[in-house]
């Protein structure tokens, strides 16, 4: 084709460096004495979509060893997810804190 210079190798080599996969990050909730069970699974089946029974084997773990994983994503829904837990639990007077770390 007239015009084109481009191969097909060079078009495959661009092609390639856009599938970067983005970053991913761990939400863990964090076991405080005052935040109900009651509210870490709501918290949990609400903000992070987690089935009842999946909800209460976390909120267990986390009761059990101080923390435990809510989930994992990229770093903006991470941090989203974050703030709307926090929004959440100061609105309801509870002290429940969460935290990110990179995978």
């Amino acid at each position: 084709m007239p015009g084109n210079t481009r191969t097909t190798e060079e078009i495959k080599t661009k092609d390639k460096t856009k599938l970067k996969r983005p970053d991913l990050y761990k939400v863990i909730l964090l076991n405080d004495d005052y935040t109900t069970m009651d509210f870490v699974v709501y918290i949990l089946e609400t903000v992070f979509n987690k089935k009842p029974i999946e909800a209460i084997q976390i909120m267990l773990h986390v009761h059990k060893n101080g923390s435990g994983l809510a989930g994992i994503y990229t770093k903006d829904i991470a941090e989203t997810k974050i703030n709307i837990v926090h929004e959440l639990a100061q609105k309801n007077e509870f002290p429940l804190r969460c935290i990110m770390e990179k995978e």
